[in-house]
């Protein structure tokens, strides 16, 4: 079965999540995946994701793999994922930051305050 480029290209943006989580204390690697995945991906992704991750050598690293336990899947409750809800923000300073599912791989934009 030969995959788009857009599959291709939702594999490498999962590698690379998990590429910078590999870098990060081992108890918080497979949680940060899922939770910058749950924060970030869109309904469509996560729902291709999951599809992707049933067809054997379709190239995710194996800390995605593992991560996908976590990841919130379209249509069901938000109870089983990670990085969702009220915990989104735990464990990160005024709920920002990595830890919260931020890419350090953008500009940090400070938030107006009116």
């Amino acid at each position: 079965m030969s995959h788009s480029h857009t599959d291709e290209k939702l594999v490498r943006m999962a590698n690379q999540i998990a590429t910078f989580f590999l870098s990060q204390p081992e108890e918080v690697r497979r949680e940060g995946v899922a939770t910058h995945i749950n924060k970030f991906w869109e309904t469509r992704m996560r729902r291709r994701f999951f599809e992707l991750l049933e067809t054997p050598d379709v190239g995710f690293l194996p800390l995605v793999i593992e991560a996908a336990k976590d990841i919130k899947r379209p249509g069901e409750p938000d109870s089983r994922a990670i990085g969702v809800g009220s915990d989104a923000a735990a464990g990160a300073p005024g709920g920002r930051g990595v830890v919260a599912g931020e890419s350090l791989s953008e500009p940090s934009i400070p938030e107006a305050t009116a």
